[in-house]
């Protein structure tokens, strides 16, 4: 896995029992997507809006490992599970950096997306080329 993002769990991102709250995980999850996809390929949101082609989540499994409180500091790393046809699975780790543990994983499954035709459409060599080095080593 390589490091992708980093965030600070602020208190306004925590709730009534003072820890970090699901829906930010998501947030901070879907921040590290854009990066990864970003150091992988060299693809970024603007590419979807000149290019009309981006990337589009079919689905997601969070598996909360650990309490976040305020004030902690957060690594997302990532790598790819599966490079399929037209689609990937990616593996997300949100480390606690103050704690030294995982606070939460996510299995992330996305598909290339072209967004005229609103459909997805096939990875290339290209860029399955450029993904092949973030998969974990059998």
């Amino acid at each position: 896995m390589v490091p992708v993002h980093t965030a600070v769990a602020h208190p306004w991102l925590c709730d009534i029992m003072g820890h970090m709250t699901t829906r930010h995980y998501t947030a901070i999850f879907d921040d590290a997507s854009y990066l990864f996809f970003y150091r992988v390929f060299g693809w970024s949101g603007s590419d979807a809006r000149n290019d009309n082609v981006g990337w589009a989540d079919v689905r997601h499994e969070v598996d909360y490992a650990d309490e976040v409180p305020a004030g902690d500091l957060l690594e997302v790393r990532a790598s790819f599970q599966r490079i399929g046809g037209k689609s990937v699975t990616i593996s997300y780790e949100m480390y606690n950096l103050s704690k030294s543990s995982v606070a939460a994983t996510l299995t992330s499954t996305c598909v290339l997306f072209d967004t005229d035709a609103r459909k997805a459409v096939t990875i290339g060599d290209e860029m399955r080329a450029l993904a092949e080095p973030f998969l974990p080593d059998v």
